[in-house]
């Protein structure tokens, strides 16, 4: 077969994927939700859901669904669409489902609808999506945002990295300068390998703390340190780049 009819072979069975996968989980997980809509209801602020537009496949617009972890008016506060460590607009219940990853589970219904994958790049409000040169986020969102993906399991402690920074605007522009190498990567070698292999590493995240978790199974990861530029750098508190340099 030619590499044209494996890719589209690919595209058409990762779809089949999604849905299946999602459903089976939208069931499972079901007790899960109704125990978290009922804390989320009778608790903070009394929002359930959490639904904001983010850019998706080829460019286009959706709304993603979360659970509500925040302050209704969070966008509006503080460092808007940067979320810190300890952010003091994060609900008491909102705190624990941000750590554990729970907040992302309603996304489950997002890939069902056909707005997202289970493994893709991940889905960007505008004002982020801005900062990937247009060639670059036309090449990155040719695939389904995802739930998980390259860039969300290197980039897991995020709001630790950008906490810890002199200026945490400059350093989360900075995050997306290695991110968008992940990003590519990702399209570069997307298949089913890749895919189990990023599911499973999505998976041993959430119990290990092993920072290098990436490189060990991926052997051929661009650099984190090349083209980095000083000034870049000096946005961020050391470790940033380097912590996983070990």
């Amino acid at each position: 077969m030619t590499l044209k009819i494996w890719s589209e072979m690919y595209k058409i069975t990762k779809r089949i994927f999604d849905i299946v996968f999602a459903s089976i989980c939208l069931v499972i997980l079901s007790p899960l939700f109704l125990v978290i809509i009922m804390i989320l209801k009778f608790t903070g602020e009394h929002e359930i859901f959490f639904r904001q537009k983010r850019i998706g496949y080829m460019g286009e617009p959706f709304m993603i669904l979360k659970f509500a972890t925040m302050l209704k008016n969070s966008p509006t506060m503080g460092t808007k669409e940067i979320t810190l460590r300890n952010d003091p607009r994060v609900t008491k219940v909102g705190r624990y489902l941000r750590i554990t990853k729970l907040n992302e589970l309603p996304q489950i219904i997002n890939v069902i609808l056909g707005d997202m994958s289970i493994v893709g790049p991940r889905p960007l409000m505008e004002i982020s999506y801005k900062l990937y040169a247009p060639e670059v986020a036309k090449i990155i969102y040719s695939s389904r945002p995802g739930i998980t993906g390259i860039g969300s399991i290197y980039f897991r402690d995020e709001e630790k990295i950008v906490s810890q920074a002199k200026d945490p605007k400059a350093a989360y522009r900075a995050i997306f300068k290695y991110k968008a190498k992940l990003e590519l990567w990702y399209k570069k070698n997307a298949s089913w390998p890749t895919d189990i292999k990023i599911i499973l590493l999505t998976a041993l995240a959430l119990v290990i703390s092993d920072k290098n978790i990436a490189e060990k199974l991926f052997s051929n990861l661009p650099s984190k340190t090349e083209d980095v530029k000083p000034e870049i750098k000096e946005h961020l508190l050391e470790p940033v780049f380097a912590e996983n340099t070990n």
